[in-house]
C-alpha cells in the first residue's frame, strides 16, 4: 500500500498534467473549429399581407447576411401557386394561412411551423355604416375572395354558429381575388364585401381618392371578424390566422431556424412600430400595394400582430383545427397535425 501510495505522487502529477493537456487540446480543438458555412441563398415567399412584411425586411435590411450569401423574397399569388410552391420544395420558408400549413403536412409534404404571427385582419367592408354584426347581412348579398380559402371558411364558421344559413339568409358571391370584390364595390356593382388587410384599407383609400371618389360610393370599416370571433365561441378576439412555415431545406437546420427566429421579431416590431416605412417599403416589393393602404393596415392590426411560436400557440391552433374538422375535415387533410408539426421553434 505504502508503495503505492509512494508512486502515486509522481503518477498524480502526471495524471494531471495528461487531463489538462486533453482538456486543452479540446478547447483549442472547439475553438478551431470553423463557423457554420454560409448557405448561397435562402428564399423567403408569401402573399403580399401583412405576414409577409417581416419577411421583406428582412431581406430589405439585410438582416440575414451572416447566414446566406443571398436571400430572396418572392410573392405567392394564390392558394393554388402556394401549394404548387410547398410541394416543389422550391423555396426555404414560407408564409401561409396556418389552416394550409396543417393540410400540407398531413399530406405528407416536409414542413414544419415556425410560428404564428397575424392573429386577426378580417373585416367587412359596406356601403351602409349602420351594420355591426354579421347577422346585420341577413338578405343581403356579401361579395368574397378566394372560394375555400381562409375569409370564407371563418365567414361561414361564425354565420353558422349564429344559425345564420350561407347561401340562404346570406348569399356569396365568389369572386377570383380581392382586388376584383374591391373594383366591384368602387363600381357599385356590390354592396358588401369580406377583404384581408391591407385590401381594405388600400380600398378605403382608392375609393376616396380623386377621380375614383367622384363616382365611387361612401365605403365603410364595418364588423370586425376578430371582434366577432370573440363573441360567438366565447373566446379571446383573436384568430391564430397565419405564420411561417420551414421547409425541408431549412426545418432540420436549427442554428439557421434561432438566427431566423430573432431576426423575424425585429422586423415584425419594426413593422409594427414604422407603419409608414413598412407601407413604403413593402409598395416596393409589390407593385399593387401602397404605402399609405399598408401604414393604415399596420396601425388596424396593431393588437392582432403577435409572434407567437408554434409550440406555444399550438392548444389556440387545436382550438381552430378541430373547428375546422368538425365542419370540412378537409380543410386541415382530415385530421390533428402530429406533435412534429409544432417542433419547427
Amino acid at each position: 500500500m505504502r508503495g503505492f501510495l509512494g508512486r502515486g505522487r509522481s503518477s498524480r502529477r502526471e495524471w494531471i498534467a495528461g487531463v489538462a493537456g486533453l482538456l486543452g487540446s479540446g478547447v483549442s480543438a472547439l475553438r478551431a473549429q470553423p463557423a457554420p458555412a454560409k448557405r448561397k441563398t435562402l428564399v423567403l415567399a408569401g402573399p403580399f399581407a401583412s405576414v409577409s412584411y417581416p419577411l421583406m425586411r428582412m431581406v430589405d435590411s439585410g438582416a440575414l447576411a451572416d447566414v446566406a450569401e443571398k436571400v430572396d423574397f418572392v410573392t405567392w399569388k394564390s392558394p393554388d401557386q402556394l401549394r404548387a410552391m410547398a410541394i416543389a420544395q422550391s423555396a426555404d420558408v414560407v408564409a401561409m394561412p396556418s389552416n394550409v400549413a396543417a393540410n400540407l403536412f398531413n399530406r405528407g409534404v416536409p414542413l414544419r411551423l415556425l410560428d404564428i404571427t397575424i392573429w386577426g385582419l378580417l373585416w367587412m367592408v359596406s356601403r351602409d355604416a349602420n351594420l355591426k354584426t354579421l347577422a346585420d347581412f341577413r338578405g343581403r348579398e356579401v361579395v368574397m375572395p378566394f372560394r375555400g380559402d381562409m375569409p370564407d371558411i371563418i365567414f361561414n364558421l361564425l354565420a353558422e354558429r349564429q344559425g345564420i344559413a350561407v347561401g340562404k339568409d346570406i348569399k356569396l358571391r365568389y369572386v377570383a381575388s380581392p382586388i376584383d370584390a374591391m373594383q366591384l364595390l368602387i363600381t357599385r356593382r356590390a354592396d358588401h364585401a369580406l377583404l384581408a388587410e391591407p385590401a381594405v384599407s388600400m380600398g378605403l383609400h382608392k375609393s376616396q381618392s380623386f377621380p375614383i371618389k367622384v363616382v365611387a360610393p361612401t365605403l365603410y370599416r364595418s364588423v370586425d371578424l376578430q371582434q366577432e370571433w370573440g363573441r360567438v365561441l366565447g373566446r379571446p378576439p383573436r384568430i391564430p390566422q397565419a405564420g411561417i412555415v420551414a421547409l425541408k431545406s431549412v426545418m432540420g437546420d436549427a442554428t439557421l431556424l434561432q438566427r431566423l427566429e430573432r431576426a423575424q421579431a425585429e422586423a415584425l416590431r419594426w413593422c409594427v412600430e414604422q407603419p409608414e416605412a413598412c407601407g413604403a417599403m413593402a409598395a416596393r416589393y409589390v407593385d399593387m400595394l401602397t404605402p399609405d393602404g399598408v401604414a393604415d393596415a399596420m396601425r388596424a392590426t396593431r393588437s392582432t400582430t403577435e409572434l407567437v411560436r408554434a409550440r406555444d400557440a399550438r392548444a389556440e391552433l387545436e382550438f381552430f383545427y378541430q373547428l375546422l374538422l368538425d365542419r370540412q375535415p378537409g380543410l386541415v387533410g382530415g385530421k390533428m397535425p402530429a406533435a412534429a408539426f409544432y417542433e419547427g421553434s
